[in-house]
């Protein structure tokens, strides 16, 4: 490969890691509830549509820097989350139908009245956060002088990833190190054993449902100095998300990162050597290899190599 080769592959690389640590953040709310509670969340993307809008009115009424909303929208996704899956989804889900997927169902309908929401309130016009630093970029030969390669950080995707990694780390030390998160494991592993030691385990549902939206509206925050906003965004973060949660395995917090990860450095790669709009075609693509070649997802490898087989 020549020099500039070499350069677009390294600088595509790069960008498709960035990509990749937030869309992971969005995989990891979905798996979390997906692990506890045993359904798709479909009104995921709607969720970080709403932190999105909410990190946006906090930036043009407050003049409230995108990344600093986090504090603020997080805390009211959980909220917001809390409501739903205490008062719409916890009922449904107790009722016996003979469609056991109708709290999937009552998900798609929540998606769909936030999104109509947004459009009421917000219209449906193209929105944005004209932050100071949005085209600003880091680049290789300001470090290193004699580099013989010129590749650039975008300073918004950078700043979104680092705190994305934050926000992992964060969740990480919640679910290892506090009680609560042990007590939401130990639900996803085990419903009826955790019961059986005494973990609430409804209580543990609502804390989760929360949690997944709290960690995809941070996700929507991370996203607002990059995106374009407007009320239709949800549904492709909610496939992107499905996506991730099939790739990484069911309920696997570590496959969720390691799934994101892989479907931004697939999706950059398709977008510079095949064309921009063949991105969501590969994002399909390697749904569908995942399904066929990997059911169990990534981790099922992981498990696979640690048995010996």
């Amino acid at each position: 490969m020549t020099g500039p080769q070499v350069e677009v592959l390294l600088q595509t690389l790069i960008s498709g890691l960035l990509l990749g640590g937030l869309y992971a953040l969005i995989g990891i709310g979905m798996t979390l509830i997906m692990g506890v509670m045993k359904i798709i969340n479909l009104a995921h993307g709607e969720l970080m549509m709403v932190g999105m809008y909410i990190a946006y009115g906090l930036f043009t009424f407050f003049h409230i820097d995108p990344y600093l909303s986090v504090i603020i929208a997080a805390p009211l996704l959980f909220i917001l989350g809390v409501l739903l899956q205490k008062y719409l989804i916890n009922p449904v889900m107790k009722v016996d139908s003979i469609l056991p997927e109708n709290q999937v169902i009552l998900t798609v309908g929540i998606g769909m009245v936030l999104a109509n929401l947004a459009t009421i309130f917000f219209s449906s016009d193209y929105r944005s956060t004209p932050v100071d630093y949005a085209t600003k970029a880091w680049y290789l030969s300001d470090v290193w002088k004699s580099s013989p390669i010129e590749l650039s950080l975008s300073f918004p995707w950078t700043v979104s990833f680092l705190f994305s990694l934050v926000i992992t780390a964060g969740l990480w030390f919640f679910l290892t190190k506090t009680d609560t998160g042990k007590s939401i494991r130990a639900t996803a592993q085990d419903n009826d054993a955790a019961l059986l030691m005494g973990v609430h385990v409804e209580k543990m549902r609502v804390i989760t449902f929360g949690l997944g939206s709290a960690l995809v509206g941070a996700a929507g925050c991370l996203f607002i100095p990059i995106y374009y906003l407007y009320p239709d965004l949800g549904g492709q973060f909610t496939l992107i998300a499905f996506v991730i949660t099939i790739l990484g395995g069911l309920g696997s917090t570590v496959g969720a990162i390691v799934g994101g990860i892989v479907l931004g450095v697939f999706e950059s790669l398709t977008s510079t050597y095949i064309g921009m709009g063949w991105a969501p075609v590969g994002r399909f693509m390697i749904f569908v290899a995942a399904l066929i070649f990997i059911p169990g997802g990534i981790t099922s490898l992981f498990r696979r190599k640690r048995l010996g087989r």
